[in-house]
């Protein structure tokens, strides 16, 4: 009988042990599976969060993996300049023509000036032969535009081999005081008009005029050139000036050879090209005289 207690105690006892044992080892479980769970849940969360951040402040999508080839490409700015790296090392990628500074807008015309004009203090030698005509350059007041600098561009042109001395009949000198054959005058759009309209002529305050012994140029075709005409300003003004000074010794104008032909320079080549090609010489290289058939 004590035998008999003795074992059944000592079952009791080892009976006890085990649970004391694996109740700690379940709950071990349990707070494992608990724990992986939580951070699985919070893991995906977080992935998520980052990834969008990412995508905002304009990073690849290798450098996240839970974003979207789509996504990326809608937050990404795809110019060269603002494209990342998928390293970490500064690119030298350079910037893309979108990001250079665009050219300047046309200088401003102003529409009227003062109305009073002031002489070219300019003088030059006699270009040319036959006739020599003397000329005077004035500016008006009020637009910002050397009158000196516009008679020595203004010699330049009549001076040219091109121009009008190579027919050996013309010549052209520029002088600032005492007798002159006739006045080149740069004026405001407003100022063009009134000269021109006191003789019967509608410029519209856009183009030049040829009045008695004065040839009016448009500041604004002086400044901003023509739609019409394919070439630098420094051009368009020797049109200009070729033109006007081509009715001062008996020149009329003139239309459109033919298709692909240089237009003549007494052609109103700001009203359309017809088919020629832009052009602000009287005579080729060769000397020959570019002309075309007679206009009314």
């Amino acid at each position: 009988m004590a035998a008999q207690r003795s074992r059944r105690q000592h079952g009791r006892r080892r009976g006890k042990g085990r649970a004391a044992v694996v109740a700690p080892l379940a709950l071990g479980v349990v707070l494992v599976v608990a724990v992986s769970a939580g951070y699985a849940a919070w893991h995906k969360t977080q992935g998520t969060t980052t990834g969008s951040a990412v995508l905002d402040n304009g990073v690849t999508a290798t450098d996240t993996a839970t974003s979207s080839p789509s996504a990326t490409a809608d937050a990404i700015d795809d110019s060269p300049s603002a494209r990342p790296s998928t390293s970490h090392t500064p690119t030298t990628t350079p910037p893309s023509a979108s990001r250079t500074p665009s050219a300047p807008p046309p200088t401003a015309v102003p529409k009227s000036g003062t109305g009073k004009f002031t002489i070219a203090k300019a003088d030059g030698s006699a270009s040319g032969h036959g006739v020599i005509r003397r000329y005077k350059v004035e500016v008006e007041g009020g637009i910002m535009l050397s009158a000196t600098d516009a008679a020595h561009e203004i010699a330049d042109v009549l001076a040219n081999p091109r121009g009008w001395t190579a027919d050996g009949r013309d010549g052209f000198q520029l002088v600032s005081s005492g007798r002159a054959d006739f006045v080149i005058k740069i004026a405001t759009p407003d100022t063009v008009d009134d000269i021109c309209g006191a003789a019967g002529l509608l410029t519209r305050g856009e183009v030049n005029c040829d009045v008695g012994a004065t040839v009016v140029v448009n500041l604004k075709r002086w400044m901003l050139g023509s739609p019409e005409f394919d070439g630098p300003i420094e051009d368009y003004r020797a049109l200009i000036i070729n033109h006007e000074v081509g009715h001062r010794i008996g020149h009329h104008h003139e239309g459109c050879p033919g298709p692909g032909k240089p237009a003549p320079v007494m052609m109103q080549q700001i009203k359309g090209l017809k088919g020629c090609v832009a052009n602000q010489w009287p005579y080729d290289v060769h000397g020959h005289y570019i002309s075309g058939p007679p206009v009314a």
